[in-house]
């Protein structure tokens, strides 16, 4: 499976009293030419909420061309690259149906399919200020269960607009992206379903086997 690299987006902290913690690095802006991607990201890409975003889980955020354009439908307005606050804008490839842990070879990056992206405060906020309809935004966000993952880099090097995203390996456990948010945030029934990923990010994992247990309890 092929997909493009559309836009490669970075963006700094900047001051901001809507933002929970007061800064926010979520307005990230096309860049032209090659960028270094490191374990921790985007060379020029900077996190503000360092307890909530990043570290080697979070390196890399992707959102496809094609959702923005269906939010772009339902808000009534274009959505420029990086508005969503995504590292890469892709085409091609349909992100949120990846499997937790698929393996992505994109420019001379090795990148894997981690976590997803939870939205937040911060988010709707940032939408209202761009001139966006944000009302009940992050539920909106949710229920469309579509969220764009966050990817590991395993083998760093530079990534630019135009690059191919090949998918190199597919686990075959079944659990997508969709299926990770849905039962971290919409349907705590499908939790187990996520103990079948290997290395299995601590947050959903101890959210999946703190559900099991309960219900072995009751």
């Amino acid at each position: 499976m092929i997909g493009t690299v559309l836009s490669v987006n970075v963006g700094t902290p900047r001051e901001a009293d809507w933002a929970g913690i007061g800064r926010t690095s979520i307005d990230k802006q096309p860049v032209a030419g090659a960028v270094h991607c490191g374990p921790l990201g985007l060379d020029g890409d900077q996190v503000s909420d360092t307890k909530h975003h990043g570290g080697v889980d979070q390196a890399v955020y992707v959102f496809a061309r094609e959702d923005l354009d269906w939010w772009a439908g339902e808000l009534g307005q274009e959505i420029r690259d990086g508005q969503f606050g995504e590292n890469l804008t892709t085409s091609g490839l349909d992100v949120n149906e990846a499997e937790i842990g698929e393996r992505w070879q994109v420019g001379e990056v090795l990148l894997e399919v981690a976590s997803i992206r939870t939205p937040c405060n911060d988010f709707k906020n940032w939408m209202g200020l761009s001139g966006y309809d944000n009302k009940a935004w992050v539920k909106r966000f949710a229920l469309v269960g579509r969220p764009g993952p966050y990817l590991r880099v395993l083998g760093e090097g530079s990534i630019r607009a135009g690059d191919p995203i090949e998918v190199l390996h597919r686990p075959g456990h079944g659990v997508t992206v969709s299926t990770m948010f849905r039962a971290l945030n919409t349907d705590r029934t499908l939790l187990p379903e996520l103990l079948q990923v290997p290395g299995l990010v601590d947050e959903a994992r101890i959210a999946a086997e703190q559900y099991v247990a309960n219900q072995s309890l009751a």
